[in-house]
């Protein structure tokens, strides 16, 4: 009887240690990947790796000047749980209804998307908006929502630009990386007519799939039961759970016409991701994958192809 008491109490103390060693597991991936700090583990990550040239096109590129030197208005909206947010809008140089709406990526600020910006305003001859994410920038927010309440506020930014352009607005979303799921996780809700097209670039399935695939790379940790610990961490300090935010259950549903783009060389978000992105889409789609490019890598790769796509597949849905 002893013995067996024993050891019923070695196994309770084995298990209540594995419970906490998780627990403290769970609060250290949300405060690495969730929680709104500096965030340093992505230095030296080899899966973004990009070519030196690609570099100097996204830190220096022309299109930071052409950015710096346009008159954006700065515009601010109280979120629906009361966080003050911070976008930008430019009006374009001819009037016309026709307006994007831009999601940057993680750890991100509003007009870094200029990168795309420049080509919808001179070629393209859209106004443009762009905003500072929730927990990005110069917007309130302690935690990073990796586009599922982000939704919320792009539909709140929406109903502010249709207030600007007119009834009559033709809304293009585009997004990259968290940008690119932020976009599709919004095309499943119930949008304005006014949105006409979406434009996904290097999109995630949802957020556990995201981080069941970068526990293991980069961790070498299996998802369980890591992944539902941090999970539920997530979703008392954040207010959402990781399968929650899936932009694979909100292109299902959606209705608007989505261009999907990502790197053929992606591997910190798995090309495999967007293809299957792509054949859970009901509504019309299109698919480009870009030889040679990595991460968020694509426009600067291919940059003639990727705007030649994009401008054919707005043609067919976006009219003044």
């Amino acid at each position: 009887m002893k013995k067996r008491k024993k050891w019923i109490w070695i196994i309770s103390g084995v298990a209540v240690l594995l419970l906490i060693i998780n627990f403290a597991a769970a609060i250290f991936f949300y405060n690495l990947a969730i929680e709104r700090n500096v965030k340093d583990f992505l230095s030296g990550n080899a899966d973004l790796e990009v070519e030196a040239e690609t570099m100097d096109v996204l830190l220096d590129g022309d299109w930071r000047d052409w950015s710096d030197e346009q008159s954006f208005e700065t515009w601010h909206q109280t979120s629906y749980d009361g966080l003050n947010l911070q976008g930008y809008y430019l009006e374009a140089e001819q009037p016309t209804n026709k307006v994007v709406i831009f999601a940057h990526g993680y750890l991100g600020r509003g007009k870094d998307m200029s990168l795309y910006g420049q080509h919808y305003y001179e070629d393209l001859g859209y106004n443009i908006f762009t905003a500072d994410m929730r927990g990005h920038g110069e917007s309130e927010g302690d935690y990073i929502g990796f586009g599922w309440h982000d939704r919320l506020d792009l539909i709140q930014w929406m109903d502010k630009v249709i207030d600007r352009v007119g009834d009559d607005a033709e809304i293009v979303l585009h997004g990259v990386s968290m940008g690119g799921s932020t976009v599709l996780m919004t095309s499943g809700e119930e949008l304005p007519d006014n949105v006409k097209a979406v434009v996904a670039d290097a999109s995630y399935t949802d957020v556990n799939d995201l981080f069941s695939y970068h526990i293991n790379r980069m961790f070498h940790l299996p998802s369980f039961p890591f992944i539902p610990s941090t999970s539920l961490v997530t979703q008392i300090r954040a207010g959402y759970g990781l399968k929650e935010a899936s932009a694979l259950d909100q292109v299902a549903k959606a209705e608007v016409p989505i261009l999907y783009i990502h790197g053929k060389e992606d591997i910190f978000v798995p090309t495999e991701m967007t293809e299957e992105l792509y054949e859970n889409t009901k509504s019309e789609k299109e698919l480009l994958l870009v030889d040679g490019a990595s991460h968020g890598e694509s426009f600067v790769k291919e940059e003639e192809l990727y705007k030649e796509t994009l401008d054919q597949f707005l043609e067919r849905f976006v009219h003044d």
